[in-house]
C-alpha cells in the first residue's frame, strides 16, 4: 500500500508558475511509476504527466508539452509537478497516482493503483 499526499495548489493568475508536490509513503516509492492527473469540475479526469521509476522516462498531454515538467526524488520519496505559464483551461484539481509492476505508467487513469487526495490549483484571466 502506498499513501499519497499532494501539496501545493492555489491561485495564480494566468502566465504563472505553480510547483506542485507528491509526497509518498509506505512501499518502496521507487518501485512505482508515477503520474499526475487533473479533473475539472464537469469533466472526466484527464492525464497530465507521467514518469518512469527511475525518472528517466517522461511523458505529457499535449495540453502542457512544454509548460509542464514532472520530475522525481526517490531519496525523498516525492514526484513534483512544475507547471509554468498557466492557463485558465489549466484550472482543475491535480492528483498524483502511483502504479506498481511497471517501469511507466502511461496515460490510462485506470492503470494506476493508488491515488491522493488531489489540490486544487485555480488560475485566473
Amino acid at each position: 500500500q502506498v499513501q499519497l499526499v499532494e501539496s501545493g495548489g492555489g491561485l495564480v493568475q494566468a502566465g504563472g508558475s505553480l510547483r506542485l508536490s507528491c509526497v509518498a509513503s509506505g512501499r518502496t516509492f521507487s518501485s512505482y511509476a508515477m503520474g499526475w492527473f487533473r479533473q475539472a469540475p464537469g469533466k472526466e479526469r484527464e492525464f497530465v504527466a507521467a514518469i518512469s521509476r527511475s525518472g528517466i522516462n517522461t511523458g505529457y498531454a499535449d495540453s502542457v508539452k512544454g509548460r509542464f515538467t514532472i520530475s522525481r526524488d526517490n531519496v525523498r520519496e516525492a514526484v513534483y509537478l512544475q507547471m509554468n505559464t498557466l492557463k485558465p483551461e489549466d484550472t482543475a484539481d491535480y492528483f498524483c497516482a502511483a502504479r506498481g509492476l511497471t517501469y511507466y505508467g502511461g496515460d490510462r487513469a485506470s492503470e494506476y493503483d493508488y491515488w491522493g487526495q488531489g489540490t486544487q490549483v485555480t488560475v485566473s484571466s
